[in-house]
């Protein structure tokens, strides 16, 4: 054999299945590497953070998370916390962003002696990461959760959608399995070859459909969120209030519907632009909400709009739905995984992106006629029961995390491979002729 053919690498084989025992292993260690802070960040995405952490920990495992060091409280769910020192996002000051690649960040970690180790991507302290996995010889796994190439030409110059690909492509090869929060963002990746395509799963998605429940339905949320006009038509927006959501869709969507209120919960840099575009029109700015504020404005509108164009998955559609709201989405990103065209009609329903008369063929009837809306409600509510965290915690843990073990297992062989050639060739034995 040739060290040639030690050298071939098997690009489509994939880890067989793990058996049941296998899948119920030992406690692990894991560190996190989670950037932006989900405690100085967007409505709801602390509520997935703490989820995620409750069930790894309720399956036994050791959680430390390293993350960005506004507001982190020492401890969260059982999971140790490290503050890394940050600076803001140039496009995003409300964003803290960290490298966390300091000596203590790299002490604390050894310390813990992660079995693996999961960082969220893109971003900067996903570099740390990596670096930190590769000196403690750790397998790691990115979750691809925003999709910067889709953002940068809104935010900056369109050059640099093709650097932003080669970084992107350089981090998730030196990975050892990529996580995607929707089959289309996997596609997505595919398309780029980003990485090998056996290398990028699924995150199952998952909502905490005991937070977010049609029985937090509040008179007092709606008469805020509503302006004061309670028994008006309401159409909710959960989420950043980015220039990448297209949010300027839904004024030219209220120019059409005189008689509905809007309001608008979340926060970004493109709230001060929205609030003037919606001057002297019947929409609300809630600012950020937590906990059970959130869940009542959810469960207290009458419809759920996402005009955006680029959701990786679309997690507050989840929750929308769950509250037992009608949504009415764009056809785009990850949102047909939840909303799919068989289901058109019966759970949500999709338009066509930036197509303003599509849109409101399918959110007039749902604004007017309340038996439609509570018919659509009570369905969406009863799908989102099926998508627990914890069976989507389960999945990670025990299918994902073990198949990046097995890559990681793989790579090193395949790195020592030269070396057993060599020795073969130096130390080969005599051949031996008993005739």
């Amino acid at each position: 054999m040739t060290i040639t053919e030690y050298l071939e690498e098997e690009e489509e084989e994939s880890p067989p299945p793990f058996l049941e025992s296998e899948m119920n292993s030992r406690p692990r260690r894991i560190a996190l590497f989670v950037e932006p802070s989900p405690f100085s960040y967007v409505s709801g995405y602390k509520n997935r953070f703490q989820n995620f952490i409750k069930y790894l920990r309720e399956m036994g495992d050791e959680v430390m998370v390293v993350t960005t060091h506004e507001g982190v409280p020492q401890e969260f769910y059982g999971a140790k916390l490290i503050g890394s020192r940050s600076f803001p996002c140039p496009w995003y000051q409300k964003v803290p962003l960290s490298l966390a690649l300091s000596p203590r960040i790299i002490s604390e970690v050894a310390k813990f002696k992660p079995d693996i180790i999961h960082a969220s991507s893109p971003g900067v302290m996903v570099f740390g990461a990596l670096a930190i996995a590769k000196l403690l010889c750790v397998p790691i796994v990115m979750s691809y959760h925003t999709h910067i190439p889709v953002y940068i030409p809104r935010y900056t110059f369109s050059w640099l959608v093709t650097p932003m690909w080669l970084i992107i492509k350089f981090l998730h090869r030196a990975a050892d399995l990529t996580l995607v929060p929707s089959a289309a963002i996997g596609k997505d990746l595919e398309a780029a070859k980003v990485t090998a395509a056996n290398r990028i799963r699924l995150w199952n998605k998952g909502v905490d459909s005991e937070s977010f429940h049609p029985r937090y339905r509040n008179d007092e949320m709606r008469l805020k969120l509503s302006g004061g006009e309670p028994e008006k038509p309401l159409i909710v927006h959960v989420g950043r209030l980015g220039y990448e959501k297209s949010l300027d869709f839904l004024k030219r969507i209220m120019d059409r519907l005189p008689e509905a209120r809007i309001a608008f919960i979340g926060d970004g840099p493109y709230r001060e632009e929205l609030e003037d575009m919606f001057k002297d029109m019947p929409a609300v700015f809630m600012g950020m909400l937590h906990g059970e504020e959130l869940s009542q404005a959810y469960a207290s509108g009458d419809v759920f709009v996402m005009p955006s164009e680029s959701e990786t998955l679309g997690l507050v559609v989840l929750e929308a739905m769950s509250s037992g709201l009608p949504v009415v989405a764009a056809r785009a990103g990850g949102i047909p995984d939840i909303i799919p065209d068989d289901e058109q009609g019966k759970i949500g329903y999709l338009f066509n992106p930036g197509d303003v008369d599509d849109c409101l063929s399918k959110l007039k009837p749902l604004l007017h006629n309340v038996e439609l809306r509570k018919t659509i409600g009570k369905a969406a509510r009863l799908e989102m029961e099926k998508y627990d965290w914890r069976t989507a915690t389960r999945k990670i843990r025990n299918e994902n995390y073990n198949a990046a073990i097995w890559f990681w297992r793989r790579k090193r062989t395949q790195l020592l491979r030269p070396f057993q050639w060599l020795f073969k060739r130096i130390f080969q034995a005599p051949e031996i002729n008993y005739m």
